[in-house]
Order: structure tokens, then C-alpha cells, then sequence
């Protein structure tokens, strides 16, 4: 239950079970973090704390994410949540935006933690758990492979702005 701190005004109940994940969140994330890796010792900070945002992973052995949403909710004790998963369905995104949380996918969640913090956010995620995640798609089409373009060694700046979410190497050719 460390307690670390950089800005004081921003305090945060961090629940992740993967240590490494963990203290990831926790370098990204600013101001005060109060990290737990079980469901069972972050409960109870639910009982006395107020938080500003609750992060939690959705599998939490025996229990789920949503249960400590659902908690928070009802006791006042955060004013947002974020719950993410590494491997969404459609059913999941939808149950966790009916508890009045954002969603995430794991693999996004230390880039967009720290937006959160301190944002002004809406009550409830209004994304569609249907459509995808546009944020990874390639560009693509007649103008992205374009001979000339090719020869001049220009390259899509999408292309490039992602090269780790797309597993290129931001030449903008293929690794």
C-alpha cells in the first residue's frame, strides 16, 4: 500500500495485479497514487478514501473491475473510473459502460492514464464497443503507395506517429 507522491492534488486508486504493469501506471500517473494488487486490500480503501479516479484491471482473481466501480459508485468514494482489459469483447465494454466507467485495452491504458488525470470527464464512456479502434488502423489506399511518393522517400505521417502501436520503424516502410 505505498503511497507515492509528486503533485498532491490528484489522488488515484490504482488496482493491478501484474507488478510490472503497476509500477508502469504509477511512474506515468501524476499526483498521489494509492496502489493495491488485490481486490481484497483495495476494497477497503474504498470505505474511508475519496479518490479523484479509480484504475483498476477488470480480472482481478475472484472478483472483477466493475465490482470496485460499483462500489465507488454507490459510497461516493471515486468520481470516475477507468477499467481496462487486454482482451475485450463487445459484452464487456458494454457491462463496464453500463457501471458509468471508461474503458480502455491494456496495452493503451500507459498512454492514456495520464489524460485522464485531471480531465474533465464525461459521467458515463459513450464510445461504441462495436466499431474499432481506429487509433492503430494503417493508412492505406492509392495515395499511401503511390510510386512517386515511394521514389521521393516521403512517408504517411500517420505512418509514423505510431510506429510502435503498428510494430513498424517509423521509416515509413516496413521493419
Amino acid at each position: 500500500m505505498p503511497l507515492t507522491s509528486s503533485t498532491p492534488n490528484t489522488p488515484v486508486l490504482l488496482v493491478e495485479p501484474d507488478s510490472t504493469l503497476r509500477a508502469l501506471l504509477v511512474t506515468s500517473l501524476p499526483g498521489q497514487v494509492d496502489e493495491h494488487s488485490r481486490f481484497e486490500t483495495a476494497r477497503p480503501r474504498l470505505d474511508f478514501g475519496h479518490y479523484d479516479l479509480l484504475v483498476s484491471n477488470l480480472r482481478l482473481g475472484a472478483f472483477n473491475g466493475l465490482h470496485l466501480v460499483y462500489i465507488s459508485r454507490f459510497s461516493g468514494a471515486a468520481k470516475h473510473a477507468v477499467v481496462y482489459e487486454e482482451r475485450p469483447s463487445v459484452a464487456l465494454v458494454r457491462e463496464v459502460q453500463r457501471a458509468g466507467a471508461l474503458f480502455e485495452v491494456t496495452h493503451r491504458i500507459p498512454v492514456t492514464l495520464p489524460t485522464y488525470v485531471g480531465a474533465a470527464l464525461p459521467e458515463s464512456d459513450r464510445r461504441n464497443a462495436i466499431a474499432p479502434d481506429r487509433r492503430v488502423i494503417q493508412r492505406g489506399g492509392r495515395r499511401r503507395w503511390d510510386r512517386h511518393i515511394l521514389a521521393a522517400g516521403e512517408s504517411d505521417a500517420l505512418w509514423n506517429s505510431v510506429p510502435s502501436v503498428v510494430g513498424r520503424s517509423g521509416s515509413g516502410r516496413p521493419s
